[in-house]
């Protein structure tokens, strides 16, 4: 278990959309201190700053139950976070975003990220930043698309 009251897990692919906009200081801003597995990091084929913290404290029973569902970048970030009750999850895929609820996670992807970011401040506009993501092949809804422009107020 580490030390915080209230840490930050990430899942690879928020990661690597936000490295591949140039936005990761995003998540720096919103958390100050990310926590990802050795597993996510292998993922993750970027220099990576040091406010993202590789850590291996997770259960490795829990790991193995959990790949059973997931690949083992999510498998490992969910353990992680079930070792630290008041963690958050920064979750992207489906499945592994059901597979955190169900086990009664705090979970958020990159677009509740981009969201939060312009609700307090951190962003100027979140569709230019959703924009960027679209151009590098994160796929949204038409009908989220409409929701986000809403919820954007932009």
């Amino acid at each position: 278990m580490l030390d915080l009251e209230s840490i930050v897990i990430a899942d690879a692919s928020p990661i690597i959309a936000l490295v591949a906009i140039g936005e990761l200081e995003i998540l720096q801003k919103m958390y100050q201190k990310v926590y990802i597995t050795d597993i996510v990091r292998f993922e993750i084929h970027a220099d990576l700053p040091s406010w993202i913290e590789v850590t291996t404290l997770y259960d490795p029973t829990e790991f193995q139950i959990l790949q059973l569902e997931l690949d083992k970048g999510e498998a490992s970030a969910i353990a992680l976070a079930l070792e630290n009750p008041n963690s958050r999850i920064i979750l992207d895929e489906n499945k592994g975003r059901s597979v955190a609820k169900r086990l009664g996670l705090k979970v958020t992807g990159t677009i509740g990220i981009i969201i939060s970011a312009k609700d307090q401040g951190f962003i100027q506009s979140g569709l230019e930043v959703l924009a960027k993501l679209e151009a590098h092949g994160f796929w949204l809804s038409e009908q989220l698309k409409k929701e986000l422009i809403i919820r954007l107020k932009e």
